[in-house]
């Protein structure tokens, strides 16, 4: 049996040891998006070129208590095995890190991440399919950032409910995870005046068949689930109590069959009549309406007073011989480990009550991405682990993991 940290006899120390985490980002693929962003080095003999900043920014990930200077000296026998000081090892100023990192800027890592960051779960992997669906979640999370002016102007800060502003801007992250590994697959980044729908309608498009996506009932909106339904990405989404859900057939697992109806196409009366008889036949309902499947039940010991709270979740699965209500019914709470890969970014790689370190909002952006990939390469390697162990990745604590990637850091970043 496993130690939740190290698996397999082993495994987990000796790839890391081996550097698997550059395996996840590849130099080759860090200076395409480099060179796609148009911020290749502009001299050879830089002590600080763009490839070795990018990785640099993932190390800041890895030690967010660390200042930058003691960022490089961590990173020393690496970085000087790249030849990016002529005559001698010396770890960079800390201004001349802040200037390197601005000519990079966050364009090249959030293109980097696109390019690297894809699903890892295998077919062998606990808790990562429903089926014949990679089980995928949507959702969001606030980070606090220093208060600079810039920052504040960026990102704004959150009123609290006596309308009180919060002490520190907050960057809004939208990303959408595998359920099974935790890993992130896509993400933006916003401020408190962008919503958290428009920031999820960014991410769609690398929705893909044979994934079915979970989301809470604050995604529901008739064109957001257009845009993610049209990706041919199944859905498993929650609704609040005042989406209208008509009847057109009672199921034999408990489900139904319903139609959803755009309300901004203003489909009233006897028109919306038409419409859910048009659907209840068998037939085309129209430009403004959708067929769904309905499953509904009541969680104990949630809601007022204990007493149950009630779930509608709909889903584009309208056949229950594909996947039963129960299923979905449980399949819809793997949603939690979206949760579970916030904490991971949040509480073990940032450490908890900690402001990210940049003061402008580009630098923000980098330093978001730059805790994306290493997160990303984290979630692949215990992912992978646990696969080869027969492991759920939940049984592999992150925590621990992690005090061994930072005790490998130095050959975890290999050129």
């Amino acid at each position: 049996m496993a130690d939740n940290g190290v698996v397999a006899g082993g495994w987990l120390a000796d790839q890391v040891s081996l550097g698997v985490l550059a395996s996840s980002v590849p130099r080759d693929v860090v200076d395409d998006a480099v060179a796609a962003a148009g911020r290749q080095a502009r001299r050879r003999d830089g002590k600080l070129p763009p490839h070795v900043m990018v990785y640099f920014a993932m190390a800041m990930a890895l030690f967010a208590d660390a200042d930058y200077e003691e960022v490089a000296a961590r990173l020393a026998g690496t970085l000087g095995s790249w030849g990016c000081w002529d005559g001698g090892w010396a770890v960079p100023t800390s201004g001349g890190i802040t200037q390197a990192r601005q000519r990079l800027g966050w364009e090249p890592l959030a293109d980097l991440f696109a390019r690297v960051a894809v699903p890892v779960a295998g077919p062998g992997t606990a808790g990562a399919f429903l089926g014949r669906w990679r089980l995928m979640a949507v959702d969001g999370s606030e980070w606090d950032v220093p208060d600079t002016p810039a920052n504040a102007a960026a990102f704004g800060r959150k009123r609290g409910g006596n309308q009180a502003e919060a002490a520190f801007p907050k960057a809004r992250v939208m990303a959408i995870s595998e359920c099974g590994s935790h890993a992130t697959v896509a993400a933006a980044v916003g401020g408190r005046g962008t919503g958290e729908r428009p920031l999820a309608r960014q991410l769609f498009p690398v929705l893909e068949e044979g994934w079915l996506l979970l989301a809470d009932r604050n995604f529901y909106g008739w064109a957001d689930w257009q845009a993610a339904a049209a990706t041919g990405a199944d859905l498993l989404w929650r609704v609040i109590s005042s989406v209208r859900l008509p009847v057109l057939a009672e199921l034999a697992d408990g489900s139904y069959l319903s139609v959803l109806i755009d309300r901004a196409a203003d489909v009233r009366g006897p028109a919306r009549e038409a419409v859910i008889a048009a659907a209840r036949d068998g037939g085309d309902p129209g430009p403004h309406a959708s067929l769904v499947r309905v499953i509904e039940y009541q969680v104990t010991g949630r809601g007022p007073g204990g007493d149950g709270e009630r779930v509608t979740l709909i889903t584009t699965i309208t056949d229950p011989v594909q996947a039963s209500a129960a299923d979905l019914a449980r399949a819809y709470h793997q949603r939690w480990e979206h949760e579970t890969a916030n904490g991971q970014l949040k509480t073990a790689l940032r450490g908890p009550g900690r402001l990210l370190r940049s003061k402008s909002p580009d630098m923000i952006r980098q330093e978001i991405y730059g805790y994306l990939l290493t997160h990303y390469a984290i979630s692949a390697l215990i992912c992978a682990a646990a696969t080869e162990a027969g492991l759920d990745p939940d049984r592999v604590r992150f925590t621990r993991t992690l005090r061994i990637i930072r005790r490998h850091a130095t050959a975890a970043f290999p050129p």
